[in-house]
């Protein structure tokens, strides 16, 4: 077993986070589970283990519908946490079945692929809105100015949040999001707790305000599904709500910036693309994989495990390395060769098994029509500036990318 001093594996190094692969493939050199005292995790890298272990029953994102804290080994989260913990803790991404198969049966229906198919318009529409604006402009940053407004006004649209109060999404969800990365500061911390407390409050007023007078929006449809009888309980709406606002826009902004950093380091990708529109559907997978926008994946073992012959124990925490599975080499060729035209392309960027990623198909939509968007709008786009990366690992994106637009 790997002592962590000899990995390459620092989340904290500027310049890991900077290009972290290199270093994932010596941790795939070096087994298929490596313990990782800095973060008390055990590391999953191959592509393989992680796409079973997402599947295993074994594992869980919550170890409370089975074990109290004390029972699974664990030291309870501060009270002064608790508004985070609460808000986190009952949304589906971090419950287990039943609570969690209840909870995505009612908010699949707004994500079936007809649903899907009929935000279309609507979507390439504000797509084209937000890149004819860039355009007019000469250019801008294209994170703020297409990347973000985009996805969070779609999934906004779908809640019901009236566009008055949509600049406040953004910045509470990043806050929440900053308590993902491994080992949060108090700082940070802090932070998550004031947004959660402040995006709890006005998802209740928003809740109350629907129960009077209902809308054609997924938070009307929850509280009706509840009037129904099909029980869902007001915290379990308002961390529905924040679950699908961050999840909803977080990966396909970062996804974005990623990808198009990546078009310009790579200029005969983006010359082809440039000369083939066709080629934007395995476009959209390739970013998708090359420069993946959640890098690691966390799951609690619920019963001891073994993987290759080492056993994980029950309580233990496994971090399963999307970036690294989707650059092993034994699913992909030539991993680390950004190829548009590549087919065979099984990446795990949208996770799988129960906890699959409910949005993938509208993010692809998103991801589709921004692409679409930019190549038909501004065929010169070009980058300014080189960009800054965040300092996250575990969110992987960009601080903002400028261009010029023409």
């Amino acid at each position: 077993m790997a002592a962590a001093a000899d990995l390459a594996f620092d989340p904290w190094d500027p310049a890991f986070v900077a290009d972290p692969y290199p270093a994932y493939a010596g941790l795939r050199a070096r087994g298929r589970v490596i313990r990782y005292e800095p973060t008390d995790q055990w590391l999953v890298p191959h592509h393989a283990d992680v796409s079973a272990l997402l599947r295993d029953r074994r594992l869980g994102r919550t170890y409370r519908h089975r074990y109290s804290h004390e029972e699974f080994g664990r030291t309870p989260p501060p009270p002064e946490h608790e508004p985070f913990h609460t808000l986190n803790d009952h949304g589906m991404l971090d419950l287990e079945p039943p609570d969690h198969t209840r909870i995505r049966r009612l908010v699949s229906k707004a994500f079936t692929p007809r649903t899907v198919e009929r935000l279309k318009p609507y979507v390439h529409e504000l797509a084209d809105g937000l890149v004819a604006g860039l355009v007019e402009a000469g250019g801008g940053d294209l994170l703020a100015d297409v990347a973000e407004p985009l996805p969070v006004a779609v999934i906004a649209e779908m809640l019901g949040i009236p566009e008055a109060d949509r600049a406040q999404l953004r910045p509470w969800s990043a806050d929440i999001c900053g308590m993902y990365e491994l080992n949060p500061s108090e700082e940070t911390a802090a932070r998550a707790v004031r947004a959660s407390v402040e995006f709890s409050g006005y998802l209740r007023e928003l809740i109350a305000a629907r129960r009077e007078e209902p809308g054609e929006d997924l938070i009307s449809g929850l509280i009706a599904a509840h009037d129904e009888g099909d029980r869902l309980t007001e915290q379990e709406m308002v961390s529905t709500a924040v679950l699908l606002l961050n999840a909803g826009h977080e990966a396909t902004v970062n996804a974005t910036a990623n990808g198009w950093w990546a078009l310009f380091r790579h200029p005969d990708q983006l010359a082809a693309l440039r000369a083939d529109h066709s080629l934007v559907p395995s476009a959209v997978e390739e970013l998708l994989r090359y420069d993946t926008p959640l890098q690691l994946f966390e799951r609690w073992v619920l019963d001891d495990i073994e993987i290759d012959g080492t056993t994980v124990p029950r309580g233990s925490e496994i971090a399963m390395l999307f970036g690294s599975a989707n650059h092993d080499p034994a699913v992909f060729t030539d991993p680390a060769r950004l190829d548009l035209t590549r087919r065979d392309n099984p990446h795990i960027s949208f996770s799988a098994g129960t906890h699959y990623c409910i949005g993938a198909a509208l993010a692809r939509v998103e991801l589709t029509a921004s692409m679409t968007a930019l190549l038909h709008r501004a065929p010169t786009l070009t980058l300014t500036t080189e960009p800054e990366r965040r300092p996250n690992f575990v969110m992987r994106g960009l601080r903002g990318l400028e261009v010029t637009a023409s």
